[in-house]
């Protein structure tokens, strides 16, 4: 993309205490979506989900909001579907964790208020299909990868991921499930340092891993890159890991989550946020919007930067921008193409309530964006 300065993204794994917070708020979300779904269309749409997480050793307290019927609050096992998450991301049984539920109802001046017309336009609560709250939500695609995502980011997820791969395979046994990766390229794109945080057990030896990970996942992800533009474990051990090692809360990796640093973070975390959430389900559409711009070359754009403001119970954007490479706003090239970008609007475009083949517990760790399941990233001609 012929950007002149150096850039660096990180990644963590889905063991890494805030990943095990984002996934177990987006394992409730889909489990209330399954079972208000099994209530009924109404009661689907009515479903509403804040949930935050704080994870400490073996201590769990989930808190936030939620707005659910009376049979789906009743169904909700917390505790259950937060030690399927401990077992899953491989901190041992679920039978060690602790779970304190806290979570309460959402404020009816949100879920329920009046509805108002003002100068601007109509406004509606919640439930009447207005947004959930104010937020400026940013989307980002590039042509630089297959993926459409920054290559800093590219390859430390892949790292990351080929970690995961190893551990859970028994290639390399004394692998454990906390990681975190960093790259760094210089202004022409190559690979100038690899940073990786790899949580082991307690008698490999710290050569062993450096030397192991070089040539099992680094290179193989990055390329030969040279031993002494590596760092792994740089305080010489890395055996106290996960919650054990370091707290855990919802939200903490947005810049793991989108896009790297390359790009601005616009609104709040994704995870535990049902999709009448802006901050979640605007930002999938501005991805949606940037990779649409991409794909199809709009006055040759390379890239593009999409935002999208809202007012709490707007039913419209207070602004739309498609910025390209070449510094023009291209909205009103493909605003046609996105004729309803009211959260109502936006929900039924991505089936945002319905995931048929995807999970928001999947999106909750390795990236919202740049993997084919999730459906804002499916355009058309898209790679």
């Amino acid at each position: 993309m012929g950007n002149a300065f150096s850039r660096t993204a990180e990644h963590v794994s889905a063991g890494h205490p805030d990943k095990f917070c984002d996934q177990v708020a987006d394992r409730i979300l889909d489990e209330v979506l399954k079972l208000s779904k099994e209530k009924g269309d109404e009661v689907l749409e009515q479903a509403r989900t804040a949930v935050e997480c704080l994870a400490k050793d073996n201590l769990l307290i989930v808190s936030g909001e939620v707005n659910l019927h009376d049979d789906v609050r009743a169904a909700l096992n917390v505790q259950r579907l937060a030690r399927e998450v401990w077992k899953a991301v491989g901190y041992g049984e679920g039978d060690q964790l602790t779970v304190i539920n806290h979570l309460r109802g959402q404020s009816d001046d949100i879920a329920a208020g009046e509805e108002t017309d003002d100068e601007d336009g109509k406004t509606r609560p919640v439930n009447e299909g207005g947004a959930g709250d104010q937020g400026i939500m940013v989307g980002y695609a590039t042509d630089e990868t297959p993926e459409m995502m920054p290559r800093e980011w590219v390859l430390a997820r892949r790292l990351c991921t080929e970690l995961k791969r190893l551990r859970e395979s028994r290639e390399i046994p004394w692998l454990r499930c906390d990681c975190k990766s960093q790259v760094t390229l210089d202004a022409d794109g190559r690979v100038r340092s690899v940073v990786i945080a790899a949580q082991h057990s307690e008698e490999v030896e710290r050569k062993e891993i450096k030397d192991t990970l070089l040539e099992r996942v680094i290179r193989p992800v990055v390329g030969d890159v040279s031993a002494d533009d590596v760092l792994v474990n740089g305080t010489g051990k890395f055996v106290i890991g996960g919650t054990i090692g370091d707290a855990g809360v919802v939200g903490r990796k947005i810049v793991v989550d989108a896009y790297g640093p390359r790009v601005p973070v616009g609104g709040g975390a994704y995870s535990g946020k049902d999709p009448s959430k802006v901050d979640r389900s605007a930002a999938y559409m501005c991805r949606h919007i940037a990779k649409t711009v991409v794909t199809r070359q709009v006055r040759g754009a390379r890239e593009c930067t999409v935002t999208l403001a809202y007012g709490i119970g707007g039913l419209k954007p207070e602004m739309v921008t498609a910025i390209t490479d070449g510094g023009e706003n291209v909205w009103s090239e493909v605003e046609d193409l996105f004729p309803d970008l009211s959260p109502r609007g936006i929900i039924q475009r991505l089936g945002l309530l319905r995931p048929e083949g995807w999970s928001y517990f999947q999106a909750a760790s390795y990236g919202h964006y740049g993997r084919p399941e999730f459906p804002w990233e499916q355009v058309d001609g898209a790679r």
